[in-house]
């Protein structure tokens, strides 16, 4: 298929390269041009423009990092509203607001363009693997559509409802993770602390009721002191607690773990560190 990709950045370079890999033509925007290069040496084409992306593709494709970078792609005068593309599908992997979400998909609809919201889980280790778990919403003859191309990238696909349904399941995901990580830093910390080799939790916990994959990757990145290269962000993190608070405070929901959990990645932001990956959370509780 002719598929476009808005966002080379940690997510997006190895879901584009799986993408070429599978024999789709793929045509390119990121804003910062210097990050094309991986890509377009292993075939991709570059655009001036996202709308350029989208007069070139069947289904655009687009990870960015918070719904105003997505709004602008969309909505700039050089954005896919404006491309005069038809019946053409957008899938955003961004995790945006679910708000953001089911407003992009009213005003799109309005040109003929239909959007899916997919953020996705499973870091860049899952990109690169094509094991994401995606969660989709939007109209299920959109999702079918989308399918084949995206089931390069994932393991899972799933229709979780309408419009911002996606990005709703995606804040349950980072409730979750990002109130997981201080607690892996935790238990880290304790382990060095009292003469255990921190580096073998992972090994010694695999298979029973703490094992999971945080613990995997992000416990043994911890123990190593390894933040290089970042499999995700401490500002992306922080964002995306901030907008589920937004939707449970809507909702009615407290959300008490999840609250502290911010604090610790609002920390780290306050000490310059807001682009580091979250397992410098280990360094909060070095003395």
């Amino acid at each position: 298929m002719k598929l476009g990709y808005i966002g080379i950045g940690l997510m997006g370079k190895p879901m584009v390269l799986r993408l070429l890999a599978a024999g789709h033509e793929v045509t390119v925007w990121n804003r910062s041009k210097d990050k094309l290069k991986a890509v377009l040496e292993k075939g991709a084409k570059a655009a001036d423009t996202p709308a350029a992306v989208a007069k070139a593709s069947e289904i655009v494709m687009l990870c960015v990092t918070d719904q105003k970078a997505a709004e602008e792609v969309l909505f700039s005068p050089q954005g896919i509203f404006n491309s005069g593309a038809k019946n053409l599908l957008v899938v955003d992997f961004s995790s945006i607001a679910p708000a953001s979400a089911r407003e992009f998909h009213g005003k799109l609809k309005e040109k003929q363009i239909f959007i899916v919201d997919a953020p996705v889980s499973g870091g860049v280790p899952g990109a690169e693997k094509g094991t994401l778990a995606i969660m989709a919403g939007g109209r299920p003859e959109d999702i079918e559509r989308a399918r084949p191309v995206v089931m390069h990238l994932a393991q899972r696909f799933t229709r979780m409802g309408d419009a911002g349904a996606g990005q709703v399941t995606k804040l349950c995901n980072q409730i979750i993770v990002g109130s997981l990580f201080p607690v892996l830093a935790e238990a880290v910390r304790l382990a060095e602390a009292a003469g255990v080799d921190a580096k073998r939790l992972p090994e010694a916990l695999k298979g029973g009721f703490a094992d999971s994959l945080p613990l995997q990757v992000f416990g043994a990145r911890m123990a190593a002191r390894q933040f290089e290269p970042p499999l995700g962000t401490n500002a992306i993190m922080l964002k995306d607690l901030g907008n589920a608070a937004t939707v449970a405070k809507q909702c009615g929901v407290p959300l008490p773990m999840a609250e502290a959990a911010a604090a610790r990645y609002r920390l780290l932001v306050s000490q310059g560190k807001a682009e580091m990956d979250p397992a410098v959370l280990v360094e909060l509780l070095t003395r």
